[in-house]
Formats: structure tokens, C-alpha cells, sequence
């Protein structure tokens, strides 16, 4: 994947949300978002994410 604007694009979101998530700003993500991230980058919702107290 070369940029967050080519994956936001195949996940089918704006490259406005997709940075927001990625800079941590959003609070919150639907699962179908994440299955599709997952899907377009061949990785596990594990691999995107770590919990934080």
C-alpha cells in the first residue's frame, strides 16, 4: 500500500476519517470498517490496534 489516500480509497472511506483513525482522533470504529481495512492490508485486527488504559 503506498498511501493512506490509495487505502482509504479501497477501504471506502474519506481520507479525512481515515486519518482521524489513524491519528487516534476517532473513538470509535465499526467492526465492518475494520473488516475491510483487514481485508486490504492482509492483516489481523490485532495488528491495527493495542489496548491502552
Amino acid at each position: 500500500m503506498s498511501s493512506l489516500n490509495e487505502l482509504a480509497e479501497k477501504v471506502g472511506m474519506t481520507n479525512v476519517n481515515l486519518s482521524n483513525l489513524k491519528t487516534g482522533k476517532m473513538k470509535g470504529i465499526r467492526f465492518e470498517t475494520l473488516d475491510a481495512i483487514c481485508k486490504v492490508l492482509d492483516c489481523q485486527p490485532g495488528d491495527l490496534m493495542e489496548y491502552k488504559s
